[in-house]
């Protein structure tokens, strides 16, 4: 892929933070412009500790901005020009002060005032000491930032320039390519907003039990990267899935049925939703908030069972935001096509995706799938595959329903 002119045409403002991380903004330049993508480098005082204006300016063939108050460019507003330029907003190095202030909408330097003045989608490479990654404060303003629309690409695991190891870390330059490339994708779905759920739903039966399933996620990544691919703009609602979330989509984390149902609420509107998530059918009801114990009669707990919000049948069936295209999918053991087709018809949904998922299968959880979409059209059965594959037909064909 290297040299493709993948990202031809595009511009890229790139505001490189204050860490060590700062290092790898040149190779990213260099990566960038090999995709044929214009860079705008913008320096904040501290990244110019690590990194120098020259270099970033040798590899961007632009001028280096770093001062909000140069007189030359803020006679024509330079900084709302620069906000609005480019095609997307990159921030390198995103540390927990740079995060901090943006989640807090403040703008007392170039970069913070870019951050709040742009129209355009932002992405973020956090890199900070696992400490303060994990830091309630931090943690919140992720929280918040997400709330916000701000994409991120990762961070992740590894050892640390501080000589600690831990999440925090900055994903490599090639890495943040992909990210950006899935972020500007081209494609028949440019300017689709898709919504995808994924992963299981725990349901708590005090603060150390819960009820799940085998559900990994695998599937449900799969397709939110191939619709990120022709071009969508994806929120990509997961569960506690063991599959990472993919780069370049709108990441929101949740534990249970309800919280996912809140966040495919705030999630709306929407061109398609697909609700790929193995969510729990119920939870229990007086779950406690401590540890159950044994006792010495050898007594059962006592479980009650209440039902979950049925997040496809309300969302397929909501007249004023329902979405053009409603997917859901059945993971049955038995009789799947005849199940399948009842829930589509009960649900209201446009197509359901089903599978069996026996254990002999080997297919929840594993690497491959064997679906069959149920629609207006009948059954259609699609033969095995990996599950990367089962995504980008599906993708395909949501590409052509919407043309």
């Amino acid at each position: 892929m290297i040299g493709q002119k993948t990202l031809g045409g595009r511009r890229v403002l790139l505001i490189i933070g204050g860490g060590i991380a700062a290092f790898k903004a040149p190779e990213l330049i260099r990566l960038l412009r090999a995709r044929g993508a214009g860079v705008t480098p913008v320096l904040t005082s501290a990244g110019s500790q690590f990194v120098t204006p020259l270099t970033l300016a040798s590899l961007a063939g632009e001028a280096v901005h770093q001062d909000l108050f140069d007189l030359t460019s803020e006679t024509e507003i330079g900084h709302i020009q620069l906000s609005r330029s480019a095609d997307l907003v990159v921030v390198v190095a995103a540390t927990a002060d740079l995060m901090a202030k943006m989640a807090a909408g403040l703008a007392n330097d170039l970069a913070s005032t870019l951050l709040l003045a742009t129209d355009k989608r932002v992405l973020i490479a956090p890199a900070m000491n696992v400490r303060m990654w994990d830091h309630p404060a931090t943690q919140r303003n992720i929280r918040q930032l997400k709330q916000d629309g701000i994409l991120f690409a990762g961070p992740t695991s590894g050892d640390m320039a501080c000589g600690e190891f831990g999440e925090g870390r900055m994903i490599e330059p090639s890495e943040i390519l992909a990210a950006i490339e899935g972020t500007l994708a081209t494609g028949p779905l440019a300017g689709r907003h898709v919504l995808v759920t994924s992963g299981p739903t725990h349901e708590p039966i005090d603060p150390v039990r819960y009820i799940a399933n085998r559900s990994s996620g695998a599937q449900g990544t799969a397709i939110a990267a191939a619709l990120r691919d022709l071009g969508a703009e994806v929120s990509f609602i997961t569960g506690p899935a063991l599959i990472p979330p993919p780069e370049g989509v709108r990441v929101i984390k949740v534990e249970t049925a309800r919280e996912m149902a809140q966040a495919v609420e705030a999630a709306l509107p929407a061109d398609v939703a697909i609700f790929a998530a193995a969510v729990a059918d119920w939870r229990v009801a007086n779950a406690t908030g401590q540890k159950i114990k044994k006792d010495a009669t050898g007594a059962l707990p006592h479980l009650e069972f209440t039902e979950n919000p049925d997040i496809l049948a309300t969302v397929s069936q909501d007249r004023a935001r329902r979405p053009k295209l409603v997917i859901g999918f059945a993971a049955e053991t038995e009789k799947v096509i005849e199940h399948a087709t009842a829930k589509r018809a009960r649900k209201g949904c446009d197509w359901i995706v089903a599978n069996d998922v026996s254990p002999e299968t080997g297919i929840m959880g594993g690497a491959e799938n064997a679906v069959i979409v149920i629609s207006d059209a009948g059954a259609q059965s699609w033969p095995r595959m990996g599950k990367e594959a089962v995504a980008k037909r599906l993708a395909d064909k949501i590409a052509v329903a919407l043309a």
